[in-house]
């Protein structure tokens, strides 16, 4: 007779799955979700400077419980996947709903429609994002971030209500924007990851100065030059990806006439 198999029972699966689930990581994890339920729940209020402020701060929190996982050394399958959802939520739905009753429920269908490409752009990003994360290096994305593309619309709104506190009186730029978002994050585009920027290890006079000065202009005008510093990072991504593109042609067409110069004197 064979050896039966030992079969783990149901209390050690039980056990093994609860070990994968790690607290501190997670509860960030939630606070990034909270944020993002709460900026819908006051945009559907007509509260769109708290709601975009609800989103900026689920930003932070997302960017927070990747970095404490890693520095405890507590990164699971649960947290990867329970991350990614909080994202959906907070990043692709929440800015969603923003804009829509923000600036877009005066269009009725095309207004509805332009907010769902918006999250649904934002779920395939996060798919592809998710497929792609072992092969596609940490020093740069593909597409837009999806928590980029909603501190985009949290930013514009802020500005917009800073400037024009009545609100859009033309929604075709914001029905433009939305659509912009939406493609950026279902392109190729490169886009630069701040992962292997160690700024903790920089050791700079300059960079100290531009940072403070930074800092100063911020703390002036802190929702347009949020804005201005949100929408250079998002349109420097294609202007990156076409000087990119023209030093790796150059490269190549070097490569090619240095090959033929080589082939022509070993012929000679």
């Amino acid at each position: 007779m064979g050896r039966r198999r030992h079969r783990p029972s149901r209390k050690k699966n039980r056990q093994s799955r609860r070990r994968g689930i790690y607290v501190l990581p997670n509860l960030f994890t939630t606070a990034s979700l909270f944020a993002g339920f709460f900026a819908m729940m006051e945009a559907i209020s007509g509260h769109y400077t708290l709601a975009s402020l609800a989103i900026l701060a689920s930003l932070i929190f997302d960017g927070l419980d990747g970095k404490i996982a890693r520095a405890t050394n507590t990164v699971s399958r649960f947290g990867v996947e329970y991350d990614s959802l909080s994202d959906l939520v907070a990043f692709g739905v929440a800015p969603a709903v923003l804009v829509y009753m923000w600036g877009l429920q005066s269009l009725e269908r095309l207004g509805f429609v332009a907010a769902f490409l918006f999250t649904a752009c934002g779920a395939l990003r996060l798919a592809r994002f998710n497929v792609q994360a072992d092969q596609v290096g940490t020093s740069h994305f593909v597409g837009l971030p999806i928590p980029a593309a909603a501190s985009f619309i949290a930013a514009c709104v802020l500005a917009w209500q800073q400037v024009f506190p009545e609100g859009p009186s033309n929604v075709w730029p914001v029905v433009i924007i939305v659509f912009v978002l939406s493609f950026l994050m279902v392109s190729t585009i490169p886009y630069l990851s701040f992962k292997k920027l160690r700024l903790a290890q920089l050791r700079s006079f300059n960079g100290l100065v531009a940072g403070l000065l930074l800092f100063v202009l911020v703390a002036i005008q802190p929702q347009i030059m949020g804005f201005i510093l949100i929408a250079a990072y998002v349109v420097g991504g294609p202007f990156a990806a076409r000087v990119l593109a023209k030093k790796r042609a150059a490269k190549e067409l070097a490569e090619q006439q240095q090959g033929a110069a080589e082939e022509r004197l070993h012929l000679s």
